[in-house]
């Protein structure tokens, strides 16, 4: 991996220069009263355990999104600087570190990129007093206020991919596998509606603890089910090593999978030998044919080179995030309006509740993904 710039992993003092949540009439959301300090920006990134997969490249594209903000005078002249929090489930420190920072007031706005366990950690200790900016796929429903999710939810990204993937190849029984937390349960309990709508069978279902997925269990059980297909919703590790006993077992060339979760670090990580009849759903893939995903392709492997972690959804969500939080900060919208800011994904977002992006559906092809077809367009 190519070297990324020193980050500052500590904190420093000074009080919170954020005065509310959202733009209103117009007016801008940073106090321009204030001194003209940093404005210290926390990113929440699973860097160790069964998500640490995901962090290198989550890393390289919140720096990549700084740099660009710095580049362009920062916040009327206030120079972003970036602090990383490791956002991992095992981290027994977070709420420690975070509880810290906010009460030294040295945080003034946060994008995670990290579970929605961890989320809901992370609300309970800061509150709604630092805009948050969640950035990846989770399962919809209410957050608490202040926070602000530009992430894939089940209702455009799975449930058309379940419709498209059971009519196209006649799928009548399905097994659903899942970490227990709640993204996988929410999405299955929706999914398992949708299912019975279209005629179909739930034959198993399963959630397994973050780190303890007994795979060779699971298989077994979804071979004696007569299942034709697994809904997937395992995170990080788990769905690596999920993937490759399920490969090793023999049964990938006759039941189907589907995930919401897979990216490219995992698909690497399964290797291709393992990954026939994987289907994927999601608003990002490194592939994508877009003049949006070939110009940021552009700036992310000339900053970093060859050697860079490899693009995927949740990393280039976390490089949307910050340019989120940007467009946030700066805008003069009026309250409602859409948030303008540099989307990859051609995201529109007014609020939590009235936000679409584009999904695609893929399919494993060696060391990558091969999309398809579009399943949702933006609203």
């Amino acid at each position: 991996m190519a070297a990324l710039p020193d980050v500052d992993l500590t904190s420093t003092g000074g009080p919170s220069r954020f005065r509310g949540l959202l733009p209103t009439g117009g007016d801008p959301i940073v106090d321009e009263s204030a001194p003209s300090d940093d404005y210290r920006l926390a990113a929440l990134i699973p860097m160790s355990g069964i998500a640490g997969i995901w962090g290198p490249s989550c890393l390289a594209c919140a720096t990549l999104a700084i740099e660009q903000w710095n580049a362009a005078d920062g916040i009327r002249g206030r120079r972003v600087d970036l602090t990383v929090v490791d956002a991992s489930d095992e981290s027994d420190a977070l709420e420690d570190e975070l509880s810290r920072m906010v009460e030294d007031g040295a945080i003034d706005g946060i994008v995670g990129m990290h579970t929605s366990s961890v989320r809901q950690r992370v609300t309970d200790v800061v509150g709604a007093g630092v805009p948050f900016v969640y950035t990846p796929l989770y399962e919809g429903g209410a957050l608490p206020r202040g926070v602000m999710a530009i992430g894939d939810t089940p209702q455009r990204q799975l449930l058309p991919a379940l419709e498209w993937l059971t009519s196209r190849y006649r799928l009548r029984r399905w097994y659903l596998i899942g970490n227990d937390y709640c993204w996988p349960r929410r999405s299955h309990a929706l999914a398992a509606r949708a299912l019975a709508r279209a005629g179909c069978e739930v034959v198993g279902s399963r959630y397994v603890p973050l780190g303890s997925c007994d795979a060779q269990r699971l298989i077994d059980e979804i071979r004696s089910s007569g299942a034709q297909a697994v809904l997937m919703s395992l995170v990080g590790q788990d769905a690596v090593d999920f993937s490759r006993a399920f490969g090793d077992s023999g049964l990938a060339g006759r039941v189907l999978r589907l995930s919401c979760a897979i990216e490219e670090n995992g698909l690497l990580a399964i290797g291709p030998e393992h990954t026939e009849g994987l289907f994927v759903a999601s608003s990002y893939f490194a592939s994508l044919p877009t003049e949006r995903n070939g110009a940021f392709r552009e700036r992310y492997w000339s900053r970093f080179g060859e050697r860079a972690p490899v693009l995927n959804a949740l990393g280039q969500s976390t490089y949307e995030g910050v340019a989120f939080l940007r467009g946030l900060l700066g805008g003069r919208a009026p309250r409602g309006a859409a948030v303008e800011f540099d989307s990859v994904r051609a995201t529109r977002w007014a609020s939590n509740a009235d936000k679409a992006t584009p999904i695609y559906l893929a399919q494993a092809d060696g060391m990558s993904f091969n999309v398809i077809r579009a399943l949702s367009a933006p609203a």
